[in-house]
């Protein structure tokens, strides 16, 4: 069987061998024919009948799975068993099909341009095989089924995180721990999971107290305080999952917010205040927080602390004899601690603190004090006189306090009684004042004592003791106190034995030595006997030139008390509506209003106290310190001009009026501004004293003085002191003022005969030497005995003693001309109405002269004929000079007239008239 169906086998396919070769023999040997092709293109194509691929954005080729391969049964029948094209349907797909063998029916999928992940991440579409058809021309085609190509597009990385807000804002509560402050949040816009998200955020700055998780959420990792910083700014970055950082980072801001705690806020530390400006407000936005306490009033004390400046507070720093005049005190008081100078030497010795705006102060260590000259000591106190000073003064060291001696009247020889003395003892001031058996003979008060906290503050206070015996007042910075306690003694038995008054110190005239010394500063000790002090002078002079204020008054509530401490340096104003509060703090003001005030610090101390309802006090509200900063004042510059050389006859200085050497004197002011636009302005201010020195020798009583009338003062708060070394014009006045009474001081000199001149030195101060002027220096010259000069034109020639003139008055008549000059300075109103009369008679005498010389002339020949003159027409002119016009009768009148060319010293330089 084995062997049959082998032998079959072979058979078969030696048939089917045999069958083949003649096919073939028959295909190269006989044409084909179209009959035989269709009969052989019988099959379509075959393909798979789904694709999946795969193409990476901005690449052109797909990876499919599986390859695109097509199959045709009629292989391996050429054109119908090869493939000739694929063709793709639907979606408008931006991929094409290429056959790459037409034999395997191998082929690619390509894209027509770029493809983006982002605008659509698949495509699904159709796709078609074709073979090449029955013949050549590619007639009669089949295609194969209909297959389905899915396409994804893989992403690439090229888009970097960035967030979706500009920036982020949050706020924390201080001294609590968040789980998240806030979320900040990115985004990509990669289009695969792997790059599009987010999944790591950082924070970029360094050294901050917060933290942030993967998904943004941000947390302080320590308590926040308000205190320390109020706001953070911190830097945020993201990453997303292909590790590609945000081209920008994000700035998150945290605000720390206080825990609601009761107080003032909206205020500023410190306050720059200008010069000039008025009054300013201190706290415009300032309000108080009580965190919705129920309160049911509010009271507010602002004080402005100045106990560093000056005297106190920014006073007026001129002398005491000036405020005193300023402020309308009676005259007569004596000062008895006066500016070091050569008439006043008793405090020179002294120690001085004066660089503190100029005030005058004098500082007692224990040690000094100084013996007030017997001349200047009033000695006519009577049963009304008052004592007033400037005291700075601290508690005594040591455990048991000594008597600390401001004034002190006591016996100079002998004995050591007082007569009356003013001290600190225990922080006491005691005012001893023992009367003379004269007086009064029984037992009368003696010691009167005042207990005050002001005596040993360490600051300044204005002390003013009125004595209507025996009623004795004592003011402390105008306000009124009565003795606690008051002594009573016998009055003092009368003795020939001279007194002592010492400031500082109290005299022993028996040891002859100095004993319970001040130690504190003092300034301004002045004692005004016969009259008592007024209260309205009183606090003119201790009042202070700057302080609080509330601006427009008018706009406060009806609902608000307010009350200002008599020097305006303490404010306190109460509420109970705590919206009318905040608005009247915020019209508390500054105001300083010296022309040119103490600049520095000034400090500012509030505070405040809340009552509630059915409490007394509920809340607690902090006190506060702030500063206001006094901005340094233009300060001006004084300057006095005029002419420097004072030319006059020795005879001038014999006069009842001598002559005024400041005649011509100019005094101005000059600010520079710095602010807006830059220049020097004159300023108007005023001076308070100018001081005439003489330079070389002192002053001859004998023979000299130098002096101003007291008319000149009249109507002005000046007035003036004269010696030796100078005259002094002082008081708070206008510069104007200091000019017209600096142009009537007078120079006299009784014998001037070995006198050639004399030199002096012009100063003037602003704010007791704050600000000086420069020294004008002026020279007097004196001429003795000007010889006669022999000149026919007198007008060409100027006599060497007498100054040019810069207004010459011209007088003309009958083509002569003649040039009156007025007469020297100095000369008294009697002399000059002389002096104008006669040049008046002068001018008459010559134009009389000048028409009868014509006549005489003109009748010559008829002269010779008579052989006789007129009595009427022969007068004497030999004691006549005549100064006539050269411009008009050069040489005439010599040529015609010989004889009368007289010599040219005569009737005009006898008036003192040099032309």
């Amino acid at each position: 069987l084995k062997q049959i169906l082998s032998l079959s086998l072979s058979l078969s396919l030696s048939l089917s061998l045999s069958l083949s070769l003649s096919l073939s023999l028959t295909h190269f040997l006989t044409p084909p024919s179209s009959s035989f092709f269709s009969t052989v293109n019988k099959h379509k194509p075959w393909i798979e009948t789904s694709y999946h691929g795969v193409i990476t954005e901005n690449m052109d080729t797909v990876l499919l799975d599986p390859p695109l391969v097509a199959l045709d049964k009629d292989a391996p029948v050429p054109y119908a068993g090869e493939i000739c094209a694929f063709k793709i349907h639907g979606q408008e797909a931006p991929f094409e099909a290429v056959v790459l063998n037409r034999t395997s029916g191998e082929g690619v999928l390509r894209a027509k341009g770029p493809v983006d992940c982002e605008t659509q991440k698949e495509y699904t579409f159709i796709i078609q095989a074709y073979d090449c058809g029955a013949e050549a021309s590619g007639a009669s085609w089949k295609k194969s089924h209909k297959a389905v190509v899915h396409i994804q597009v893989d992403d690439v990385n090229e888009f970097s995180p960035v967030f979706r807000e500009p920036m982020y804002h949050a706020s924390a509560m201080e001294g609590k721990i968040y789980d998240s402050i806030l979320q900040v949040e990115a985004w990509d816009q990669d289009c695969s999971p792997q790059y599009s998200q987010i999944c790591n955020y950082d924070i970029v700055t360094s050294n901050t107290p917060f933290a942030i998780d993967r998904n943004g959420n941000i947390r302080n990792t320590e308590r926040l305080s308000y205190d320390k910083k109020q706001r953070y700014k911190v830097m945020v970055t993201a990453f997303d999952c292909g590790q590609k950082r945000a081209t920008e980072s994000v700035a998150v801001h945290i605000d720390v917010k206080p825990v609601c705690k009761p107080g003032w806020q909206g205020w500023n530390k410190q306050v720059d205040y200008e010069p000039g400006t008025g009054s300013k407000q201190l706290f415009p936005k300032m309000h108080l927080e009580t965190c919705d306490g129920p309160l049911s009033a509010v009271r507010a004390m602002v004080e402005l602390q100045t106990s560093h400046i000056g005297k106190g507070c920014d006073r007026e720093t001129y002398s005491e004899k000036s405020m005193q005049k300023l402020c309308g005190a009676a005259s007569g008081s004596t000062d008895l601690l006066p500016a070091p100078s050569i008439s006043t030497n008793w405090t020179a010795s002294l120690l001085t603190d004066s660089g503190r705006d100029s005030d005058l102060i004098f500082n007692f260590d224990g040690r000094q004090a100084a013996n007030v000259p017997e001349q200047v000591v009033p000695q006519n106190l009577t049963d009304q006189f008052t004592i007033a000073t400037w005291m700075k003064h601290g508690p005594s060291p040591g455990l048991r306090a000594e008597k600390e001696t401001l004034l002190c009247n006591s016996d100079k020889t002998e004995m050591n009684r007082h007569h009356y003395s003013l001290y600190v003892h225990n922080c006491r001031l005691v005012f001893l004042l023992r009367r003379d058996f004269t007086q009064v003979d029984t037992f009368r008060p003696a010691e009167f004592h005042w207990k005050l906290e002001q005596i040993c503050d360490k600051e300044w206070h204005y002390y003013v003791i009125n004595v209507e015996f025996p009623a004795v007042t004592l003011f402390v910075d105008g306000v009124t106190y009565e003795p606690y306690l008051v002594t009573d003694d016998w009055p003092i038995h009368p003795s020939s034995i001279d007194t002592q008054l010492t400031v500082g110190a109290c005299w022993q005239g028996h040891y002859r030595l100095l004993y319970t010394f001040f130690r504190g500063s003092l300034s301004g000790l002045t004692i005004r006997p016969g009259r008592i002090e007024t209260q309205k002078v009183i606090s003119c002079l201790q009042a202070c030139k700057e302080g609080l204020d509330i601006h427009s008054l008018e706009s406060l509530g009806k609902d608000i008390k307010f009350h200002f401490n008599p020097a305006q340096s303490v404010l306190v104003m109460e509420g109970e509506d705590l919206e009318s509060v905040n608005t009247a703090m915020a019209k508390v003001s500054y105001i300083n209003s010296r022309q040119f005030p103490t600049a520095g610090l000034r400090q500012l101390h509030i505070t405040t106290t809340v009552q509630c309802f059915g409490e007394d006090i509920c809340i607690s509200i902090p006190d506060i310190k702030a500063l206001v900063m006094v901005l340094p004042p233009s300060e001006p510059r004084i300057t006095i001009a005029g002419s420097d050389q004072l030319v006059r006859p020795a005879a001038d200085l014999r006069g009842s009026m001598g002559v005024a050497p400041f005649k011509e004197l100019r005094i101005t002011s000059t600010v520079t501004k710095g602010d807006g636009v830059p220049g020097v302005l004159e300023a108007m201010h005023n001076l308070d004293y100018c001081d005439v020195l003489v330079i070389g020798e002192e002053l001859n009583p004998e023979q000299e003085s130098l002096e101003i009338h007291h008319s000149s003062l009249m109507g002005k708060h000046l007035d003036a002191t004269n010696s030796t070394s100078g005259i002094s014009i002082y008081g708070v006045d206008s510069m104007a003022h200091y000019e017209e009474a600096l142009r009537q001081v007078r120079y006299r000199n009784w014998r001037p005969a070995t006198l050639s001149n004399r030199r002096f030195r012009l100063t003037c101060s602003e704010l007791n030497g704050r600000y000086t002027s420069n020294e004008f220096n002026l020279e007097v010259s004196l001429v003795h005995n000007a010889a006669p000069v022999e000149h026919v034109n007198h007008m060409a020639v100027q006599s060497q003693y007498m100054r040019s003139v810069h207004h010459p008055l011209m007088v003309h008549s009958m083509n002569l001309s003649f040039k009156h000059i007025s007469p020297p300075t100095g000369t008294p109103p009697a002399a000059t109405v002389v002096v104008v009369i006669c040049i008046a008679a002068l001018v008459c005498i010559v134009v009389l002269g000048i028409y009868r010389l014509h006549s005489t002339h003109q009748d010559s020949s008829k002269s010779e004929e008579d052989g006789a003159k007129d009595p009427e027409m022969d007068w004497d002119d030999s004691t006549l000079t005549i100064t006539v016009n050269p411009m008009e009768v050069r040489g005439h009148y010599t040529k015609e007239f010989p004889e009368k060319a007289l010599p040219t010293l005569g009737l005009l330089e006898w008036l003192g008239l040099n032309d």
